[in-house]
């Protein structure tokens, strides 16, 4: 059965250009990338792990770990700038629910203090904030409120050469495992985009795009690799898989005769909200 029209669910995905250390105190593209970075729901934290002459690094030498650590500490810094407005502003919250003059200093509520105190440890270690899984549920309400960067989910990508990526492997995978499990964990997914640009340079001929995959079956089977592990086949499908899961959605869909489209739902979503998606009467009339 093939409608007319098949309108699929998306993950849209803005480029945002990579920041240099001391970007949260305004280097480089500054607070223009921390306020576009602020604006999206997750982050694909893109790093490269491949030499080329062709392609100049801003720090003059291809080393991911560095890399790293400088786009997680200033992400953490820029955290720990918000936080240290936070209290003053519950503060002022206090001060006005219970009508006390500005001059006084009214007591944080103790499931305030614990997730700022949780928080404020977390930044100081260079951890992102989403990595902690022992928050009550109180506390997810306010640090929600907080504003900070880190609470975005964030999901590794390791960009390495074709030949590498053939082969699975690269000198860096393992320090890189390495560093994000000793930053709170996270899902890294290895790839290379000279691969996914010369696999998608020939998305318009079918048979083409079938030769250059079995051409790279060849290559890494003339390198002695064999097995399921060692498939060769574009990353991009589970980047996709990996960003919906990460941001908790998931979808339905409708059917007619004219269409057949995916509408987009958080994981958990009631049956008449899902609705609503569609159309706010349908939730109305559930």
């Amino acid at each position: 059965w093939k409608p007319p029209s098949v309108v699929p669910a998306v993950l849209t995905i803005v480029d945002i250009a990579g920041l240099i250390k001391g970007a949260s105190e305004g280097a480089g593209l500054g607070n223009a990338f921390l306020s576009h970075i602020a604006a999206v729901d997750g982050i694909f934290h893109l790093v490269r792990a491949f030499d080329s002459d062709d392609i100049i690094h801003v720090d003059d030498s291809v080393d991911p770990i560095r890399d790293l650590e400088t786009i997680q500490s200033e992400l953490c810094l820029k955290d720990k700038e918000t936080l240290a407005k936070v209290v003053e502003k519950e503060k002022d919250r206090i001060r006005k629910e219970k009508q006390i003059s500005r001059s006084s200093d009214p007591p944080l509520g103790e499931t305030f203090q614990s997730a700022y105190d949780k928080c404020c440890k977390l930044i100081e270690s260079n951890t992102p904030v989403q990595t902690y899984e022992d928050f009550s549920q109180g506390e997810v309400e306010i640090i929600r409120d907080f504003g900070l960067i880190t609470t975005k989910p964030q999901i590794y990508v390791v960009n390495m050469s074709k030949k590498n990526f053939l082969r699975k492997g690269n000198k860096w995978l393992a320090k890189i495992s390495e560093w994000v499990n000793s930053h709170g964990g996270g899902q890294i997914i290895p790839m290379s985009c000279e691969w996914e640009q010369e696999y998608m340079d020939l998305r318009e001929d079918k048979e083409a795009q079938k030769a250059f995959v079995e051409q790279c079956e060849e290559e890494v089977k003339a390198m002695g690799l064999t097995g399921p592990g060692f498939a060769v086949k574009s990353v991009v499908p589970r980047l996709i898989r990996a960003g919906r899961t990460a941001l908790c959605l998931q979808s339905f869909y409708t059917a007619g005769p004219k269409e057949v489209r995916a509408w987009t739902i958080m994981k958990g979503t009631m049956a008449p909200q899902a609705a609503g998606v569609i159309h706010t009467d349908f939730e109305r009339g559930f």
